[in-house]
């Protein structure tokens, strides 16, 4: 679990509603009719917008931002070592035993053992990994497409509260409510794009970036082990993918 995302959230959520218990309830700030126009007119566009395969995928993709299985680049490598020394001493049929918990260098094993050869090995691993940089860009997109559309509702929202206050300037008891949309939908708007959309969107596309870093280190990997690179050579290029104050020497 990312405890950053989770903590953040209700950080910025405590403040809001901090801020709002100090000088009055928070029922005044609830209005129903706005959150109709804000939260069902961009879900409205967002189906819209995008396939209903992927607006609904886009929720599933949301959790990844709080319960991610974070990958660690420096073990992976060191499974790569290990692997190269095996290969090094028994052949690549020596990797027939060998298991790894990330399903991606799993794969890449298991072609090896069936005889892909070098080539072979890195078009459809590097293929497998634009496929999934494709999947994560279109849920990103979703959220992006919320950050954008929120606050226009918000905006619309506000145009009909004036309007709908403005017909109603001769009943001063009718004022209130359509007050009430008029600034509550920017509220809202702009507690679903800032609050929620845009950070959401910043987390998962570092995520993505990260994962596909680690694919990228299993596909070199992989492809110096099967033209035999020696194990030391092989770290030295792999690690170029850390940052320096975590790079180390082979062990």
């Amino acid at each position: 679990m990312d405890l950053a995302t989770v903590i953040g959230m209700i950080l910025a959520f405590a403040a809001v509603v901090g801020g709002i218990l100090l000088n009055s309830g928070l029922k005044v700030f609830f209005n129903l009719p706005g959150l109709l126009i804000v939260v069902g007119g961009t879900v409205g566009a967002m189906l819209i917008r995008h396939k209903m395969a992927d607006v609904l995928a886009s929720f599933t993709f949301l959790m990844r931002a709080v319960i991610v299985k974070t990958q660690d680049p420096a073990k992976v490598i060191g499974q790569l070592i290990e692997m190269a020394t095996i290969a090094r001493k028994d052949g690549i049929l020596g990797l027939e035993k060998f298991r790894s918990d990330n399903p991606f260098l799993q794969v890449a094993i298991n072609h090896c053992v069936d005889g892909a050869d070098p080539e072979f090995l890195e078009s459809v691993l590097t293929k497998e990994l634009s496929y999934m940089a494709q999947r994560h860009a279109r849920g990103i997109s979703v959220w992006e497409g919320v950050a954008e559309i929120a606050p226009a509702f918000g905006l619309m929202g506000t145009l009909v509260g004036l309007v709908q206050m403005l017909a109603s300037a001769s009943d001063p008891s009718a004022v209130g409510p359509g007050m009430a949309v008029a600034v509550l939908t920017i509220l809202y708007g702009m507690l679903i794009a800032h609050g929620i959309a845009i950070p959401i969107c910043t987390k998962l596309a570092t995520y993505s970036k990260e994962e596909q870093m680690v694919r990228q280190v299993i596909i070199d990997g992989m492809i110096g082990i099967q033209k035999g690179v020696s194990p030391r050579l092989l770290h030295e290029a792999l690690q170029a993918a850390l940052p320096p104050a975590e790079r180390g020497a082979m062990p």
